[in-house]
């Protein structure tokens, strides 16, 4: 088991086909204890029950830093340790530059961004008393290519600031063992996706991809479970990239 007795905590993980949710079953999978953070406390709840009683679902509006301190302490109440953060929680928004509306800036900023840095925030003091940890931050292909194909420039922006953020941050908490690493998705089946995808757009999307085929949610959930567990104990500061060949660079 790569991470039995871990406790890590998976934010935006409730939506039944997303990233956050198979994320957190490929790591409980591996032992560890889940605790889900999804806006509804409700959808938090199921999700964790769906993976066991071993695991706890709680409400978090990570754009909310005092929800983010709460959620932190009460997954210390629970289980007297952190050693994992998926920074998973995100939204999008498909406007072109000259549409973007300071509230549509805003909102996507805040999620992606600001939702990013609160929980982290939450989570590293604890990381440090324990000396050591994981943080994983979610960006996009988007933020690398300049552009996503159901995101606007201010998703691209955001996400690009994830992993100015992520590598800062892992250049700061490094002395303290803590690990911190980011990835970067491509086109990813998801409940988000999926409504929005015709059979045109997903046969050219195809052709650009090497290896012939769209991602799954459990090809960025594998790839978590590598980035937060003891397989990458000498990897911190790194952009993984996980799109099938879409972006080579």
């Amino acid at each position: 088991m790569l991470l039995e007795n871990k406790v890590v905590i998976v934010t935006g993980a409730a939506s039944p086909r997303g990233i956050g949710k198979a994320t957190a079953k490929a790591l409980a999978a591996q032992g560890a204890r889940i605790v889900i953070l999804d806006l509804r406390e409700e959808d938090a709840k199921s999700a964790a029950a769906d993976l066991g009683g071993a695991h706890l679902g709680l409400a978090c509006d990570v754009t909310d830093k005092a929800a983010c301190l709460a959620a932190a302490k009460a997954t210390l109440d629970r289980y007297g340790r952190i050693d994992g953060l998926i920074n998973n929680a995100g939204i999008t928004q498909p406007a072109r530059t000259l549409d973007i509306s300071a509230e549509g800036f805003d909102a996507i900023v805040d999620v992606n961004l600001r939702g990013t840095l609160y929980m982290s925030q939450a989570v590293l003091p604890v990381m440090k008393e324990q000396k050591g940890g994981s943080i994983v931050c979610m960006s996009s292909v988007s933020a690398q290519r300049g552009g996503g194909i159901f995101g606007g420039p201010h998703y691209s922006a955001a996400k690009a600031g994830v992993l100015g953020l992520a590598r800062a941050m892992a250049r700061e908490f490094g002395p303290d063992s803590i690990r911190i690493n980011s990835i970067t998705p491509g086109l990813i089946q998801t409940d988000i996706t999926g409504g929005k995808l015709t059979d045109d757009m997903r046969v050219d999307i195809i052709k650009g991809i090497p290896l012939g085929r769209l991602g799954d949610a459990a090809d960025v959930a594998n790839a978590c479970l590598f980035l937060v567990s003891d397989l990458s104990t000498y990897l911190t500061g790194i952009t993984l990239d996980v799109n099938g060949g879409m972006l080579i660079h």
